[in-house]
């Protein structure tokens, strides 16, 4: 089974940025499509940003195009998410998911998650 592990997550003042990683346990992990996901205290959980298997193809919520950008490095099982000009808005758990063999922005179309990683946008 798949286990995803994100980190990077903190503390960060208004505008600044942080960078995000979700290692994959195999490395067969190419295989997958891995999107991102962000939780805001009170919130649901909603789609941030999604990569296809072959590293191509990404796609941004409105929210965070223009800001947020996503790769994969295969030979490190890892996926990254650089998040620029962050805002209060973008606070929240960041999640890491895996599936195949399309990006979609529905939670429930992701087989395998991380356990998540906390940004917290603040000065």
């Amino acid at each position: 089974q798949l286990q995803l592990a994100e980190s990077g997550g903190g503390l960060v003042q208004p505008g600044g940025s942080l960078r995000l990683s979700c290692t994959a346990s195999e490395s067969t992990s190419d295989y997958y499509v891995r999107g991102w996901f962000r939780q805001a205290p009170g919130k649901e959980r909603e789609w941030v940003s999604c990569i296809g298997s072959s590293a191509t193809n990404t796609y941004y919520a409105d929210s965070v195009k223009g800001r947020f950008t996503i790769s994969r490095d295969s030979a490190k099982n890892t996926v990254y998410l650089q998040m620029d000009r962050l805002n209060a808005e973008d606070t929240g758990v960041y999640y890491c998911a895996a599936t195949h063999p399309y990006c979609t922005p529905y939670i429930a179309d992701f087989t395998y998650w991380g356990r998540g990683t906390e940004v917290t946008v603040s000065s």
